[in-house]
């Protein structure tokens, strides 16, 4: 049994991609699966469950089965925002849950120990968020949320009008986790047509 608490995760896959010119980056394909597909595959064994964050119409979508919670703060407000959606959908479809995971849509090489080693840390350094990092740079958009933080998350966007993730996690206590980014770097993400390339490359190469 895990060592630590039930922890739905909340899928980041509401990014505009438009660096590959529009449509939904989760659904493009590497070595003929979609990042989504890939996404879910490795999170699936982690969490207790899934749901996707995303605008626009839920049914495409579909055909993944997984509940999606649309933003709730007008304006692409941005991650912050899906996080905010993810945190509210669980609180009003999963009583009793503290902890939900995030991460974006378009990492298709996730960690298969993400939730337990960002959990490890959260409890080890007594901190209130956790997020992952690898080959020196942060990844905010991959972390553990706690459910009671919707309020404050809520009026970080709605009064404060804070978009970035990093200016949010700053006023609490905060537990990073680095990963080794080698062979592939477990948060890579494809932002761009190049990076599909790259991907493509590295799936054939490592068989992930």
């Amino acid at each position: 049994m895990a060592d630590h608490p039930l922890t739905p995760g909340v899928i980041l896959a509401g990014g505009l991609a438009r660096r590959m010119g529009g449509g939904d980056k989760p659904m493009r394909t590497i070595g003929g699966r979609t990042i989504l597909d890939r996404v879910i595959e490795r999170l699936k064994p982690q969490c207790d469950g899934l749901v996707l964050n995303a605008n626009g119409d839920p049914k495409r979508f579909a055909a993944f089965t997984l509940p999606v919670a649309a933003d709730s703060v007008e304006g692409s407000a941005g991650p912050l925002a899906g996080i905010l959606a993810g945190l509210d959908w669980v609180a009003a479809n999963r009583p009793g849950i503290t902890w939900v995971l995030s991460t974006a849509g378009d990492c298709p090489f996730l960690p298969r120990d993400l939730v337990a080693r960002l959990h490890r840390a959260r409890i080890t350094e007594n901190a209130q968020l956790a997020v992952a990092a690898s080959g020196g740079q942060t990844h905010h958009a991959v972390g553990l949320w706690n459910v009671s933080l919707r309020g404050d998350l809520r009026r970080a966007l709605v009064v404060d009008d804070c978009r970035a993730i990093h200016r949010f996690t700053a006023r609490y206590k905060l537990a990073t986790v680095d990963w080794i980014n080698a062979p592939i770097d477990p948060f890579f993400n494809a932002n761009t047509v190049e990076d599909l390339t790259e991907a493509e490359r590295l799936a054939a190469r490592h068989k992930s």
